[in-house]
């Protein structure tokens, strides 16, 4: 890294040096140009802000929000930009060495690591409000602190939960466990065992992307795997405690039968129909799939949102990557845009924007509102775990997309479905794992 570790440095455009994160999607490669245009904040013509939403209700949130900033300040009107996650790093990539990047840009902490070092993300430090700072936990900010310093502003998170069928597990007589009573991993693998009846499995694991799912809910067992030293430099350890989720997962599909084999390719949105067909009786979802089961689950589905196991000592911790909202370093106006970020994310509009996405606010004062903390499809539950949350393992490793897509992302498929045992991956980890990372902190 170039510059002090405290200082990110821009060096060599992204392009050169970094690996590409996402494919581009045909549509965001014809239309980048029109999803993010040049940054407006030098011509007099406004603020350019980069959404992501994507969800009805939240892109009607956020696109009200945007006109009644507009009403109350006339003089920095803020024009709302659609962008797509499927494309962004790449969208984002293409504007910043293009000099034409938007003022304020909604992202996820995990994309934030090399546009901060590459200075293409202005230090927000002397920007923040001190309401800001004083309503977002200081496990939050370090999700998107980079080098001692906050390139963006994280406002909603999603943990992982366990979407059940509450019928199925009556009818089993299997204890429902609440966010103080949570399951241990062991009692988990019991109830998955219980529920698996005739043509019905007890949980279908979607573990098309395994490696941020594996790694974030193995927080709760003390696994860490990335391990940054005295020098600043990452190495990865796979140890006793990385073991217990990935083994627990592999147990249920491989030796116990409990878990369908056959979800392990799939993604979330996969698995519905057979949760709701009684194929699988719970589904680790992200808290957001709550939406898609209210909308398309057949009338009477009798369904609940239960808490992941814990570990040792009840340990809850999982690993989450929260949405930020980033200013452009090249923004000509950075107070006028932080003013604007400050008025998003006052507690009761970041309350619109977590219910218009079904997602968790960071901010302390949004996640006690009683519209967040009702029973009805699970909020309860998932505030009820809010404090739980940290920073993905991950989330300022440099190398960590390559390593996750050329070494992780296929170690843990051939892992979860019994093609190479634990040897094999611990040494595919941590060996090819390694001499990725250390070709980004020579």
């Amino acid at each position: 890294m170039a510059g002090s570790p405290h200082e990110p440095a821009r060096t060599s455009p992204l392009s050169r040096r970094l690996p590409r994160r996402r494919l581009l999607a045909a549509a965001g490669a014809a239309g980048v140009g029109a999803l993010v245009p040049g940054c407006a904040s030098g011509g007099g013509g406004g603020l350019r802000f980069l959404s992501l939403a994507w969800q009805q209700e939240s892109v009607r949130a956020n696109k009200r929000l945007v006109a009644e900033w507009n009403e109350a300040h006339p003089r920095s009107r803020v024009t709302y930009v659609q962008g797509s996650w499927t494309s962004v790093h790449d969208q984002l990539l293409t504007s910043f060495e293009g000099g034409e990047a938007p003022d304020i840009i909604h992202d996820a902490s995990d994309d934030l690591a090399d546009f901060a070092y590459g200075g293409y993300l202005a230090d927000l430090g002397d920007l923040l409000p001190d309401r800001l700072r004083r309503e977002i936990p200081p496990h939050s900010w370090r999700t998107a602190t980079f080098g001692g310093r906050v390139y963006g502003v994280p406002f909603l998170q999603e943990p992982r939960m366990i979407m059940a069928n509450r019928r199925l597990l009556a009818a089993a007589d299997v204890r429902l466990p609440t966010a103080r009573e949570p399951w241990t991993w062991e009692e988990f693998a019991d109830a998955a065992g219980r529920l698996t009846r005739g043509a019905t499995y007890g949980v279908a694991w979607p573990l098309k992307e395994p490696v941020s799912a594996t790694l974030n809910l193995s927080l709760s067992t003390g696994g860490h795997l990335f391990h940054r030293g005295d020098d600043g430099k990452v190495t990865i350890r796979y140890t006793a405690r990385d073991r217990v989720v990935p083994n627990a997962i592999r147990d249920q599909v491989v030796r116990e039968k409990s878990a369908s084999r056959s979800t392990l390719g799939m993604s979330g949105a996969d698995t519905l129909p057979g949760f709701f067909g009684d194929r699988y009786a719970m589904v680790p979802l992200g808290f957001s799939y709550r939406q898609q089961i209210v909308q398309q689950a057949p009338r009477g589905f009798d369904w609940v949102v239960l808490p992941a196991p814990a570990g040792p000592g009840g340990d809850q911790r999982q690993g989450v990557s929260p949405q930020t909202l980033s200013i452009a370093a090249d923004c000509r106006r950075k107070e006028e845009a932080m003013a604007f970020v400050e008025f998003l994310l006052r507690p009761a509009n970041t309350v619109r924007l977590a219910r218009g996405d079904w997602l968790l606010p960071t901010g302390t004062t949004a996640l006690a509102d009683p519209a967040l903390r009702t029973p009805r499809h699970g909020w309860a539950t998932g505030t009820a775990l809010a404090g739980h949350l940290r920073s993905a393992p991950a989330q300022s490793v440099r190398g960590y997309p390559e390593w996750k897509d050329k070494v992780a992302t296929p170690a843990f498929q051939e892992f979860y479905s019994g093609a190479i045992d634990d040897g094999e991956l611990r040494d595919r980890l941590v060996s090819d794992g390694n001499l990725v990372l250390a070709r980004y902190q020579r």
